[in-house]
């Protein structure tokens, strides 16, 4: 297989919910969301940004949940059953 089409094949919609201390308010959290491409399971892209996050940004990283979407997967169909009018 070529790389770039490993690379394709890997590449993912890349979401994080990134829950931090506010500066100020040590006690309480923030919720920040990210979104990008990334690649799995390593997820660079991700990586870089909390790696920046840590050395340029105030808030002390709390915790992070990464969800991430195939691009390309089969399409998905469902036939309706039965169909419905309403007045």
């Amino acid at each position: 297989m070529h790389p770039t089409e490993s690379r394709l094949l890997s590449c993912r919609l890349t979401m994080a919910e990134i829950t931090y201390h506010l500066p100020d308010y040590p006690a309480l959290l923030q919720s920040f969301v990210w979104q990008d491409f990334d690649i799995a399971p390593a997820f660079p892209a991700l990586t870089r940004f909390l790696d920046f996050w840590q050395h340029n940004l105030d808030g002390r990283l709390h915790s992070v949940t990464v969800t991430a979407a195939t691009l390309t997967k089969p399409a998905e169909f469902r036939y309706a059953d039965t169909v419905l009018t309403l007045h």
